[in-house]
């Protein structure tokens, strides 16, 4: 109180002097109250309003708490920081992708910058007896024995992102940058618009809202799925279930984002929010699923079908395969989402507390399909935090065929991780619908960034292959990944997620009991 006594009363006399100046001297003086007047009434108005306890106690003083915090996260990034303290991704891991992409020098100076004795610090196993591959473009086959057009899917792509998430120009680039390198380009839930069809294979996602393949009442149209299905750059369909960042909520594309265009690409009204539904309205059950599976295959003319999940409650993975034993249905892929996976707006409690992270799930669901003898029909795609070669074998030796990444991408476009994705207020043009903010997004520069962050991302697995003795893909396995567990003990990627089932060869493989 006596603060705001002080407060209001000095800026009282400030505007009493003027005015007096003013009267005794000369007008020119009143213009002097350009700034404190203005200030005196919002000072007498803050200390009567109700809605801000601070601004009542400190009428002006109290913006000042505004500002900083408003800019804290940019101060933390830009001056306290250190390379290793970011999050999601810290500086280093954000430096390595831009330069890559700028195609860059790469290289560290003076050691690493860790702790190895950290818990929670990995590392793997090289060998005394290095191997040479020749091939670096890592690739796998996607199709079982029901798939008529199978598809040879490069080992890392870009991940489920849609238009009106993302920016034309954005969405732009990331399809020609897959063009040029021959990977794939996830459509994400919002379906295919116009900026997806520049030369990149497309994996057309389908999820609640059936965006791209919906009727007026936003159930499914088998012939809207089949005019698009059928289309040549769609190789692969991928059902959503469930993502990472928010599992069991659907998905959410603020009114600011949805303009004309991008709701005439989804069939839905413009300027509203686009709420997902939680759940299909097409099937309630294991079994209805890989019945809806099959009519998606056939509609598509068989091509890969798979469904992506964030593993939750096991038992319904469990049931899961049991349904495709019963139907004798078989995805060609699942993808794998971890919680920790990213996304431009959700709930805080889905983002930080719902859903298994990721090397558990991707584990579960390697032994869970070899255990049920289906894995050598389904390939797995996982996502989350995949950005580096290390990162790429790290999920491969825990079962993976093929990754995806999102926020990498991301920044090889030139995100700097200002985590305004939600607020349409994107500062390098990649999450906005403004056209002031997206025209900044240089296409013809971004997409060879994309390729080039593509290109070396997957040089530097090859690298790491050659030096683990790893040949192919099909080596790389779970005993030459380890993980500092305590003060003490480091254990491998085998004795933590395998422990119980025994050996894990390579993801192609069954287990053989073997003692840990």
């Amino acid at each position: 109180m006596a603060i705001r006594n002080l407060i209001l009363a000095t800026i009282v006399i400030i505007n009493l002097i003027i005015i007096s100046f003013g009267i005794i001297f000369t007008p020119q003086w009143f213009w002097l109250l350009l700034i404190p007047f203005p200030l005196m009434i919002l000072a007498f108005y803050n200390s009567t309003q109700t809605r801000h306890a601070i601004l009542r106690n400190y009428p002006l003083l109290g913006y000042f708490r505004f500002f900083f915090e408003a800019i804290r996260p940019e101060m933390r990034q830009y001056f306290w920081e250190s390379d290793t303290d970011g999050r999601p991704f810290n500086r280093r891991q954000r430096s390595i992708v831009y330069q890559r992409a700028k195609n860059e020098r790469e290289t560290v100076a003076f050691g690493m910058q860790t702790d190895p004795q950290t818990i929670g610090n990995e590392w793997a196993a090289h060998s005394v007896f290095p191997v040479h591959i020749e091939n670096h473009d890592l690739r796998t086959t996607v199709g079982n024995h029901a798939c008529k057009q199978p598809y040879s899917l490069s080992v890392f792509n870009i991940s489920a992102m849609s238009y009106g998430a993302l920016s034309k120009t954005a969405i732009t680039a990331l399809n020609k940058g897959a063009a040029l390198q021959n990977f794939a380009h996830n459509t994400g839930e919002g379906g295919i618009s116009p900026y997806h069809v520049n030369g990149g294979d497309l994996i057309w996602q389908v999820g609640t809202g059936y965006f791209g393949c919906r009727n007026e009442m936003g159930m499914f149209d088998e012939d809207l799925f089949a005019e698009k299905a059928s289309r040549p750059y769609v190789k692969m369909i991928e059902l959503k279930l469930s993502q990472g960042a928010k599992p069991g909520h659907g998905g959410i594309l603020p009114a600011a984002k949805n303009t004309p265009e991008v709701a005439a690409i989804r069939h839905v009204v413009p300027g509203t929010d686009v709420m997902s539904p939680p759940a299909h309205s097409a099937f309630n059950t294991a079994e209805g699923m890989m019945h809806f599976l099959q009519k998606m295959r056939e509609l598509s003319g068989y091509k890969p079908i798979g469904f992506k999940i964030c593993i939750g409650d096991k038992q319904e993975f469990i049931d899961i395969c049991n349904a495709m034993l019963t139907t004798q249905i078989f995805p060609d892929f699942i993808s794998i989402d971890g919680s920790e996976g990213g996304t431009g707006a959700a709930p805080l409690e889905f983002t930080d507390n719902l859903g298994m992270p990721l090397y558990d799930a991707l584990s579960f669901v390697t032994t869970t399909l070899i255990k049920f003898g289906v894995k050598k029909h389904i390939k797995l795609i996982v996502s989350s935090r995949i950005v580096t070669g290390f990162d790429l074998l790290k999920v491969i030796a825990l079962g993976a065929d093929a990754c995806y990444s999102a926020r990498g991408m991301m920044f090889a476009l030139g995100c700097i991780q200002a985590l305004k994705c939600n607020e349409d207020v994107c500062p390098v043009g990649v999450a906005t619908q403004k056209p002031q903010l997206y025209k900044a997004l240089d296409v013809q520069d971004k997409y060879v960034r994309v390729a080039q962050f593509h290109r070396n991302t997957l040089r530097a697995t090859v690298e790491i292959m050659e030096a683990c003795g790893f040949k192919t893909l099909d080596d790389v396995s779970a005993d030459k990944f380890f993980r500092k567990v305590d003060n003490i003990n480091t254990w491998s990627f085998q004795q933590i997620y395998f422990k119980d089932t025994g050996k894990l060869v390579n993801s192609h493989s069954a287990f053989e009991p073997q003692e840990i």
